[in-house]
């Protein structure tokens, strides 16, 4: 057995597995199907300063290898996830990261200040979400605006911060760099990639917001390249995501410069995907001869090491 613990932004991590958010609700749902201890932490389903119902139906749409969504960030609100969600977590031998999202750079700040007072372990800023003052388009995809709430946010808490990135930019590294330049702690990546389908019945788009959120293995590629480009330019600690199935996806990613691996889409097919993952991590680095998961973080940049 290797040693799986890992530190992300000061965070001992009892290994390098953890779930997305909107992936896995607050946890307690799936821990009545396993022990989610086991996990080395979640991050919980995205926040909003207010209580959010949601986008209406239809949210979910399968296609090949992957799911669009377009739920629309239906939370309880940050008040609520302090005061009833949190201490129940916090019960609990895994580490939470609490993923925050708003519409103005008031918002953010405002819910990420009482994220920080709930002890959650880290905050994930999803900066892919519109900014309302600036005509909808989203926080993530200019690299001043991320400086700008990446730095307000920063300033106002005392928690770990991990900026979000968005994969739907012409040039994701300099996002991410622009973030770091900020004071950011580390980087989380990829978010879903923009993508539609449309009722071949009624001939329309299937949602109502026409544009939705791609997810699931068939992005896996475009997040893989996405960590290795931002991790080769920022070497900043970084989560990778984006269509994580198996111990080898997961080892992908850490090569291609990941700290902690999160499972997302592939919790709605089998919820018993994460400790899949961890079961196959182990696996593949006692047939590599790997004593140790740091080991193969970044190595698959020209400096790093063989594996």
């Amino acid at each position: 057995m290797a040693n799986l613990t890992v530190n992300y932004l000061g965070v001992e991590f009892k290994n390098p597995v953890v779930t997305a958010s909107g992936t896995f609700g607050f946890g307690m749902e799936y821990n009545e199907l396993y022990p989610i201890e086991k996990l080395g932490g979640i991050t919980v389903k995205g926040l909003t300063l207010n209580e959010r119902q949601g986008n209406p139906a239809p949210r979910i749409y399968e296609t090949p290898s992957g799911v669009l969504n377009s739920v629309g960030l239906q939370n309880p609100g940050v008040r609520y996830f302090a005061k009833n969600i949190m201490p129940q977590l916090k019960k609990l031998d895994l580490k939470i990261i609490a993923n925050v999202s708003g519409s103005t750079f008031s918002d953010y700040v405002e819910a990420c200040k009482i994220v920080d007072a709930s002890g959650a372990d880290i905050i994930e800023l999803n900066v892919s979400c519109p900014n309302v003052k600036q005509g909808g388009a989203a926080f993530g995809t200019n690299p001043d605006t991320v400086y700008e709430i990446t730095k307000m946010v920063k300033e106002a808490i005392s928690t770990p911060l991990c900026i979000k990135l968005s994969p739907n930019v012409t040039d994701i590294s300099a996002i991410g760099q622009a973030a770091m330049d900020a004071g950011a702690d580390g980087l989380s990546l990829i978010n879903t990639v923009t993508g539609m389908a449309i009722d071949l019945k009624n001939r329309k788009p299937v949602f109502h917001n026409v544009v939705a959120g791609l997810s699931g293995p068939c992005v896996k590629p475009i997040a893989v390249r996405m960590v290795y480009q931002t991790y080769g330019k920022t070497k900043a600690p970084i989560i990778g995501m984006g269509g994580i199935a198996n111990g080898n996806d997961a080892v992908e990613f850490m090569a291609a410069g990941a700290t902690l691996v999160s499972v997302g889409t592939m919790n709605f097919k089998d919820p018993f995907t994460p400790l899949k993952v961890i079961d196959g991590l182990n696996s593949y680095l006692d047939h590599a001869g790997i004593s140790d998961v740091n080991e193969i973080i970044g190595c698959a940049h020209p400096a790093g090491k063989k594996i």
